[in-house]
């Protein structure tokens, strides 16, 4: 009787530790104007598979990074996809009328930039990243 539970156990704990990881490894920011400061892994899934528009009563603006470490942990712990498969999923979206393409930005700080004059966007960037002039939000 006690191993179901003993796994049950060490199965959450590996998800607290997993969740832990994504702190080290990138860092989600929004524009002001987005209401939460803390955004749940499934939903930040969601915003960039474009399956949900919003975050509270807003609507969001997901914003890729095109390259890099950032890139790729977000990619691997977020989205669960390779970057080849990510474009093979947007332009899925595109081409049968269901979404759109996300802008790709080349560099942490014009991810930062834009966040920052976009109503509504999302994106992530390094954890050493200037992000002053945006929020940063708390990954559950």
């Amino acid at each position: 009787m006690r191993t179901p539970t003993i796994a049950l156990f060490t199965a959450c704990l590996g998800l607290s530790l997993a969740a832990a990881v994504h702190a080290e490894d990138f860092k989600v920011i929004a524009n002001e104007s987005v209401e939460t400061s803390a955004v749940s892994l499934d939903d930040l899934k969601s915003v960039f598979l474009e399956t949900k528009a919003q975050l509270g009563s807003g609507h969001v603006v997901p914003v890729l990074e095109k390259a890099g470490p950032a890139h790729a942990a977000f990619l691997k712990d977020c989205l669960a996809k390779s970057d080849t498969a990510l474009s093979t999923y947007y332009r899925s979206l595109v081409f049968t009328g269901k979404g759109t393409l996300p802008k790709a930005l080349a560099s942490d700080s014009d991810v930062v930039d834009f966040v920052s004059k976009t109503k509504g966007a999302i994106g992530y960037v390094s954890p050493s990243a200037a992000s002053s002039s945006v929020k940063t939000l708390e990954v559950k």
